[in-house]
């Protein structure tokens, strides 16, 4: 198990959910498959300057609707729109998930990952999304993003998902709780246990959710940007 410090200054959890991300609507409607594939409830995003953005809070309530495949497809999109930005590079680099799979390969994948991650729990979910359940080009950066916002009272087994990116992992060895050699992103399944173990130990004996120490690490982890 990963040991975090216990002074992480950790932000409440109103703060986690409010996390907002702008996002360009154009320029992701036209990297989809087709249009269906776009959750509406990201047109009620609010206009910040020259962006829409899409918080947490949001994402969690498409994600309400994932026991569907448009369900599944909608909440896919809304982590990945979450979790990129604007620039073009970036929403091009994502994309690549609907040019190199069809459609039901897709729907096929997420719809497994999902049943694991309800019926086994978040670590068998997270090996099936980097084994027979992997959809090229999304990464773990991204799909414990998808596994995060699944995630409910109902799954099976001791943890809720975490997000765990390259941010997160930057942060975690520059606190020394992790081993030089622990990747920034790539991570195997047991490294991942580990992760989960450590934040929600530190949430468990610091009184907060997993996700706020999540957080916490990413927000230290950018501070290395």
């Amino acid at each position: 198990m990963i040991v975090l410090p216990y002074d992480l200054d950790l932000p409440d959890h109103d703060s986690v959910l409010g996390q907002a991300i702008p996002f360009d609507r154009a320029r992701w409607i036209a990297a989809l498959p087709d249009a269906a594939w776009w959750p509406t409830e990201l047109d009620s995003c609010p206009l910040v300057g020259k962006w829409p953005r899409v918080d947490r809070r949001t994402v969690f309530s498409i994600a309400r609707k994932v026991d569907t495949v448009e369900g599944r497809r909608h909440l896919l999109v809304a982590a990945l729109v979450w979790g990129t930005g604007t620039k073009a590079q970036s929403v091009h680099r994502r994309a690549q998930i609907f040019v190199h799979s069809p459609a039901a390969g897709i729907d096929a994948r997420l719809g497994a990952a999902i049943e694991a991650l309800r019926e086994r729990g978040v670590a068998e979910a997270y090996w099936a999304f980097n084994n027979d359940q992997h959809i090229p080009h999304l990464g773990a950066a991204f799909f414990t993003k998808v596994l995060y916002f699944a995630g409910d009272a109902s799954l099976a087994g001791p943890y809720r998902p975490v997000i765990l990116d390259s941010v997160v992992s930057r942060a975690l060895k520059e606190q020394g709780t992790v081993e030089a050699d622990w990747p920034e992103n790539g991570w195997t399944t047991d490294q991942y246990r580990q992760y989960l173990a450590g934040v929600h130990d530190c949430a468990q004996k610091r009184g907060v959710l997993p996700d706020q120490v999540e957080a916490a690490l990413f927000a230290n982890g950018k501070q290395s940007f």
